[in-house]
């Protein structure tokens, strides 16, 4: 902690101290042991009364509304659903005080569900992927790290798109647009301008990058380096993705930035050169870019495996040098300073709000939350969060 840095004593008078501020900052009501500098007031999108667990959220291109994926709260006499579903929800911030309303479900009853997506074009169209039906059980390829960490791929997963003007709750209003049900596709965003479908596939057995064109349906193989390469996402000027790796197969994962390359015609034909962003002995990922395109935004387990942090990150050139003079991996930040996990960082389409899935309130469970951000980590306007 912050705090700590500055204290040369016996680790019996820290462990005091530390005991001594948790007690005080509990007793207050407060709820930060270190100063987030980058953020302003947190507040709490959902909670553990509304949801069993809630993750992986993302705005909607006017600010206006949120995709996410969670678990409702098992029913008396009943277990926790296994599987998550996909929801969607207005997001409302009267007088500087977010909150969610009219949160409704948008996946079939019983089916898994993640990485959802908001069309760039057309507000009425969703994308996210589906196992459409209930998933049948499956070992889980790709990351995992001593049996703790584990992602579970179902074969089933496809992407699908859902049109709200015509969805009525059953499978087969929701259109597949990439996987056959034989192996996981997800972990799919779209390219500002509408066109491309950027997506992870294990059809080759480890974890893929491709992008397809929506208008021609030509898929296009990106990032085919060995191991599990996933979680891409288009730079906001379409020029570059984003994803992280374990290509390395050491245990970790690493974050890359991909140039991709076009031919005369403006199609993407592939990828021109890569830069690696981390290259650590720890976990990281979810890699999310600033509006700015200047930084990217990730988890971490730099802190610790039992407390990831969000991290920003420079991830692109200095444009005020001549030669231009990569930044890539370079000023690397943390953002976040809570117990428990705070993870899956985004931004709104202003980049002055971050929304992320944090296990910072009491009893641990991984709800949304969303503060002010300032890139430049200087103090942000105070509000008072939910109590």
């Amino acid at each position: 902690m912050l705090l700590m840095a500055r204290i040369d004593h016996p680790m019996k008078m820290i462990s005091t101290i530390t005991t001594t501020l948790v007690f005080l900052t509990t007793l207050l009501g407060i709820d930060t042991l270190q100063a987030e500098e980058f953020l302003g007031t947190p507040y709490e999108l959902t909670t553990s009364e509304q949801f069993a667990k809630a993750g992986e959220a993302y705005f909607s291109p006017d600010g206006k509304r949120i995709i996410f994926q969670a678990v409702e709260p098992a029913r008396e006499g009943e277990e926790v659903e296994p599987f998550y579903a996909m929801y969607l929800a207005d997001f409302v911030d009267p007088s500087g005080t977010p909150r969610l309303e009219n949160i409704r479900r948008v996946s079939p009853p019983g089916s898994a569900n993640t990485c959802g997506w908001f069309d760039p074009q057309d507000p009425d169209v969703l994308w996210f992927a589906s196992t459409v039906h209930p998933p049948t059980e499956s070992e889980s390829p790709g990351y995992q790290r001593s049996g703790r960490y584990k992602w579970m791929f179902p074969p089933q997963m496809r992407i699908v798109k859902l049109d709200l003007r015509t969805y009525d709750g059953t499978p087969e209003s929701l259109e597949v647009v990439e996987g056959d049900g034989t192996a996981y596709v997800a972990e799919c965003s779209v390219s500002n301008d509408g066109r491309y479908l950027l997506y992870c596939s294990l059809k080759s057995g480890q974890g893929d990058i491709f992008v397809k064109d929506l208008s021609s349906g030509i898929v296009t193989p990106l990032v085919t380096a060995a191991g599990y390469d996933g979680g891409p996402f288009f730079s906001p000027d379409g020029r570059r993705i984003c994803y992280r790796s374990d290509r390395h197969n050491n245990n970790y994962l690493q974050l890359y930035v991909g140039e991709l390359e076009f031919d005369d015609e403006g199609n993407i034909t592939g990828l021109a050169r890569e830069f690696q962003v981390t290259d650590n002995a720890h976990v990281n990922w979810a890699p999310f870019w600033h509006p700015s395109g200047r930084y990217l935004v990730y988890a971490t387990s730099q802190e610790g495996h039992r407390n990831y942090e969000v991290y920003i990150i420079d991830a692109a050139d200095d444009p005020s040098s001549t030669p231009r003079v990569s930044r890539y991996g370079t000023a690397g930040r943390r953002v976040t300073t809570q117990p428990g996990a705070d993870v899956l960082p985004v931004f709104d389409p202003t980049g002055r709000m971050m929304m992320w899935t944090s296990q910072r309130r009491e009893g641990g469970s991984s709800q949304l939350w969303v503060a002010p951000f300032n890139s430049d980590g200087q103090p942000v306007a105070a509000g008072a969060g939910r109590p």
